[in-house]
């Protein structure tokens, strides 16, 4: 034998001897091993009865049929056919074949389960799965809905004893035979119960009241216009009644408020006359302020109506109410009139000029109130009124004279009393502004009044 060959031999031994031994240490490591479990392979014929028919499980068990399995905290065994609640936690014991269940574990102190707050809702019922068969079930739920739909039946028919149906009421406004009047309707009938003879002054003090309700719409002063009951109004200012006049002044106030159609009338009509006529007579005061809301309505935005005012005289009526006891309800109401006369056509001027603007801004310059207001004495007459305690007051007139400065410069800057007043009010109204903005109002209405003041005191400077 070559010296290779027995090389090999002997190495062969040693493989096999070194594969024999790890066969042996295998096998008493298995021999030294008990099992705890093993499976089993069921074969059909297991599961078949002597008859040769298939046993039923427990999932082809009918669910009204099932037991109720009420959990613990411990493991108890589950029976075939019994119904573990949701929420359970359930195993199959390894050892024993039997499927366990019990309550969930309950962690840092976490509240029931769903099934035990239920059970708390229901409070002490008996819900043992024995108590009740399913037939007692069923009936129960029949009985449950039986109730409900009689609950249903007499709600209904106390909202039918509260209240009646569409129909019902259909019916009635049909027997009714209802009619709703129009504006233009309740119109003629005042408009005729004024103009009746046989109507008493109070009738026809009421129904110009009424009117002046509905003649404020634009529409509604053009069919008052229409069918002739402005012309009633404007006849109805020569009255002796003090309060028919009143309420006439009133009417025609409302008609003519940015009505420009019912202006052009009114002033056709002789309006404009007759209430400077009011203005200038002895009448009572709220005879006059009706007069002075009916002449406002009429000169604003109507630059022919204030070129025949200022021909008629009307800026001299106007302050002879200055002159008059009784009368100073009216001047704020004046100074405000001028105030908005003037504003109108300055602002015009600055506006953009079109076609029709043009035509416009030639009617206003024919219009010369700025230089009557100074040439009557008008730069001295309004100063005066920033003595009245009212703060309304001061800032209307303050208004007017910051417009008029352009034009009274000179008269201001020698009047010493305008310069002390303007003095007073500065601080004055300094301290209520400081009082405003320590309140938080830091653009308050008295620093509006404070800035009017400073404005007028530089511009004299």
């Amino acid at each position: 034998m070559s010296p290779w060959a027995r090389l090999l031999s002997s190495t062969s031994r040693v493989s096999l001897l070194l594969l024999l031994g790890s066969v042996l240490l295998s096998c008493s490591s298995l021999g030294q091993r008990v099992p705890e479990f093993a499976l089993t392979k069921i074969e059909e014929s297991d599961i078949k009865d002597d008859s040769g028919k298939e046993l039923g499980t427990e999932d082809d068990a009918d669910p009204e049929d099932l037991e109720v399995f009420y959990p613990t905290d411990q493991w108890q065994t589950l029976r075939p056919g019994q119904a573990v609640p949701a929420g359970s936690h359930v195993r199959l014991n390894l050892q024993t074949g039997e499927r366990e269940a019990k309550l969930p574990d309950r962690e840092y102190g976490e509240g029931d389960t769903r099934e035990e707050r239920r059970r708390k809702r229901l409070g002490k019922v008996d819900l043992d799965a024995n108590s009740f068969t399913s037939e007692e079930l069923k009936k129960a739920l029949a009985k449950m809905k039986e109730s409900e739909k009689a609950e249903r039946k007499a709600r209904e028919e106390e909202v039918r004893k509260k209240f009646r149906p569409i129909e019902q009421l259909k019916e009635e406004f049909e027997k009714l035979n209802m009619k709703i009047e129009t504006d233009y309707e309740i119109m003629v009938k005042l408009i005729s119960k004024f103009n009746s003879s046989a109507s008493t002054l109070d009738e026809k003090v009421a129904a110009l009241y009424d009117l002046e309700y509905y003649v404020h719409q634009v529409d509604n002063a053009k069919d008052f216009l229409s069918m002739g009951g402005l012309r009633l109004v404007i006849e109805g200012l020569n009255s002796s009644e003090a309060s028919l006049k009143e309420h006439a002044a009133f009417v025609l106030g409302a008609a003519l408020s940015s009505n420009p159609k019912v202006q052009i009338e009114a002033i056709e009509g002789g309006a404009l006359q007759k209430l400077l006529v009011i203005l200038a007579t002895e009448q009572p005061l709220p005879v006059r302020k009706k007069a002075l809301f009916a002449l406002s309505s009429m000169l604003r935005h109507f630059p022919y109506a204030q070129q025949q005012f200022l021909k008629l005289g009307g800026l001299q009526v106007l302050r002879s109410l200055f002159r008059q006891k009784g009368m100073e309800p009216l001047h704020v109401r004046v100074v405000t009139l001028l105030y908005d006369l003037i504003m109108e056509k300055m602002l015009l001027e600055d506006s953009q000029h079109g076609e029709q603007m043009e035509e416009k801004i030639q009617q206003y310059q024919q219009v010369r109130l700025v230089p009557a207001v100074v040439e009557q004495g008008w730069c001295a007459l309004v100063p005066n009124l920033l003595a009245m305690p009212e703060h309304d007051t001061r800032e209307k007139v303050l208004k007017l004279v910051g417009v008029l400065v352009a034009f009274c410069r000179e008269h201001y800057r020698g009047d010493p009393a305008l310069g002390t007043t303007l003095s007073l009010l500065r601080s004055e109204y300094e301290e209520l502004a400081a009082q405003e903005q320590r309140e938080g109002d830091k653009d308050g209405y008295f620093r509006e009044l404070l800035g009017s003041i400073n404005t007028i005191i530089q511009e004299l400077r």
